[in-house]
């Protein structure tokens, strides 16, 4: 054998280093998303469908199709002045909900439009052969080529912004543009969107009053006062997720979820996480778990004095909150009394959209930009998640703001959503890896401290919570849960989004929820036969959740001490912190 072969190349470490800094210099210019990643898909199906001639053939009687169905649509427009349409949008597409786009010429260009946004969906799917994740990127990127060359964004052909000029007598735009070199400068200053500042965290929101019992350089537990005479003995730590602040849980007054919790007798505990700098590039996802919940478990328990607690997790916190509890059950720990996950995804074959931007190619991107600068900015992150909703989040923010001149007004829960945090280097690329790319968790491969852990061995009652309109954790991929732990498991599907469907106080009008319990080992059910065995219930999630605890607590009894400074937690600071305080 070749000596060589073995041997260490002196240019492999330079190597590496090159190809880190060249991904990442790309990773700036096209906000993570993986150029060869996009080529290598429309590659599989601009060949595939060159080796199709009887997709052709499909595509182009379809074309010839709609433009007959076009041109007869036109014709009976001349003769009439309300004809059916052609085709209607999609119920979620509202480009077109103005009466402004049922005059001529203007419903020729919207139906023109709607039918070669239908002929295209056709093209980019069905093509045999295609691997899976590259149709789905293919339909993706065309759906926001075609997103940003909707007749709605352009002023020649959007009858409601020439209406609001000439109402305006081009104010509007003079508005626009001014709303628009507003937002640039706070970007180029780092600064929020403008009426964010208005929401600070311990004046209008994350108002709350508690104290912080326990700091470390990954967390600040904070310990919430109580409201009623007397509490549960079993207190609740509620773990939120790292991708944002806690406080989207203690929004204002009306709408937190941690008042409504203390004015139910519950003891509340809240981690607040530190937002991570380089200086953190290492922490791993072991550093969250024993920093965090685990940490906190501790103090908890050590303040109030009860042997048992419930423990909540959120988005990602309850993805962490789900391996901490399979852990304790492999290690004999009994502490937790219940399990409610919120938004939390435990099994990740079916990711939803957000798996567009999870493969080897995209992952090489988005660890080559943390390597570079030690973490992923939210920014980076939130590119992401827009584009998952560019119509709403994206084209008409554009259209609204800087060509009609309308700002929305900053309310809570988007101020909330513009203060965002990052991500180490290390816990997100395991994060991905183990959990997103590989399904470790679901498939009993996730190691803690060397072995495996399996949300199988999990014993206490699990209270899950999914939302209907969530472009984060889809609810098909949530209700997985049900094939990967045999205990009590009552699931939730509420109105709402992945942020608003949580925040969903008692009170708060248009909310919805199915709700049913599966007892241990009982009969479980695919996620669309369980809606129709599911039960339908007007109003707020919480109540439902509020008994659910009750039912699983002891009797009220007399709240504990803010803190044990002799059991070493003593109370540190005011409640919100430091941490939720940094940008």
């Amino acid at each position: 054998m070749d000596q060589e072969t073995n041997a260490i190349d002196p240019l492999d470490g330079v190597a590496e280093t090159i190809d880190r800094a060249t991904s990442a210099m790309i990773a700036q210019f096209t906000k993570g998303l993986s150029p060869a990643t996009v080529a290598y898909a429309f590659s599989d199906w601009a060949l595939h469908l060159a080796l199709s001639p009887g997709k052709q053939m499909q595509l182009g009687q379809k074309a010839l199709r709609k433009q007959t169905r076009m041109i007869d649509y036109m014709m009976r427009c001349c003769a009439q002045q309300d004809a059916d349409p052609a085709i209607d949008p999609l119920p979620q597409d509202k480009r077109f909900n103005d009466p402004a786009w049922k005059e001529q010429p203007f419903n020729w260009i919207a139906q023109a439009f709607l039918l070669n946004q239908q002929w295209w969906d056709a093209a980019t799917t069905g093509v045999k052969g295609v691997n899976h994740h590259h149709e789905d990127m293919v339909e993706f990127t065309t759906r926001q080529i075609l997103d940003m060359l909707a007749p709605t964004n352009f002023l020649a052909t959007n009858p409601v912004l020439q209406q609001k000029i000439v109402e305006t007598k081009g104010q509007c735009l003079i508005d626009g543009f001014q709303h628009l070199i507003e937002d640039m400068q706070r970007n180029l200053r780092g600064e929020p969107p403008m009426g964010a500042e208005k929401f600070k965290p311990g004046d209008t929101v994350a108002t709350a009053k508690g104290k912080i019992v326990y700091r470390n350089r990954l967390i600040e537990l904070i310990q919430y006062e109580p409201t009623t005479e007397k509490v549960r003995p079993e207190p609740v730590l509620i773990v939120p997720a790292w991708i944002m602040k806690y406080y989207i849980l203690d929004l204002s007054p009306h709408n937190s979820l941690v008042k409504w919790l203390t004015d139910q007798g519950f003891t509340v505990f809240m981690i607040s996480w530190h937002n991570p700098d380089a200086d953190d590039r290492d922490l791993s996802m072991e550093s969250y778990r024993l920093l965090g919940p685990m940490a906190a478990i501790d103090a908890v328990t050590k303040i109030t004095g009860s042997s048992k607690l419930h423990a909540m997790g959120y988005c990602l916190g309850g993805t962490l909150l789900s391996i901490t509890a399979a852990t304790m059950a492999r290690d004999h720990d009994d502490r937790l009394a219940s399990i409610t996950l919120l938004a939390a995804q435990t099994e990740f074959s079916e990711p939803g959209e957000l798996g567009l931007f999870i493969d080897e190619g995209q992952l090489n991107m988005l660890e080559s930009m943390m390597w570079s600068q030690g973490y992923l900015d939210s920014s980076q992150m939130g590119g992401a998640f827009q584009m998952l909703r560019s119509n709403d989040l994206i084209w008409s923010h554009v259209l609204n703001t800087y060509m009609m001149g309308e700002r929305d007004p900053m309310f809570d829960l988007m101020a909330w959503n513009a203060d965002g945090t990052r991500m180490p280097y290390a816990m997100h690329s395991q994060y991905l890896r183990r959990l997103f790319l590989e399904d470790q968790l679901a498939e009993g491969k996730y190691e803690v401290e060397g072995r495996e852990i399996t949300l199988s061995s999990i014993h206490q009652p699990i209270f899950v919570v999914s939302t209907e309109r969530d472009h984060v954790a889809p609810w098909h991929s949530v209700h997985k849960i049900h094939l990967l732990t045999g205990t009590e498991l009552t699931f939730v599907l509420t109105s709402g989004g992945h942020n608003a469907g949580i925040v969903s106080e008692p009170g708060h009008k248009h909310r919805s929820f199915h709700i049913l319990t599966r007892q241990p080992d009982g009969p479980s059910y695919g996620a669309d036969e369980w809606v129709s065995h599911a039960k339908y219930q007007e109003g707020s999630w919480w109540i439902e959740w509020g008994k659910w605890l009750e039912n699983r607590s002891g009797t009220p009894v007399a709240p504990p001490s803010m803190g044990a400074p002799d059991k070493g937690y003593p109370p540190l600071h005011d409640a919100p912190g430091y941490y939720v305080l940094e940008h």
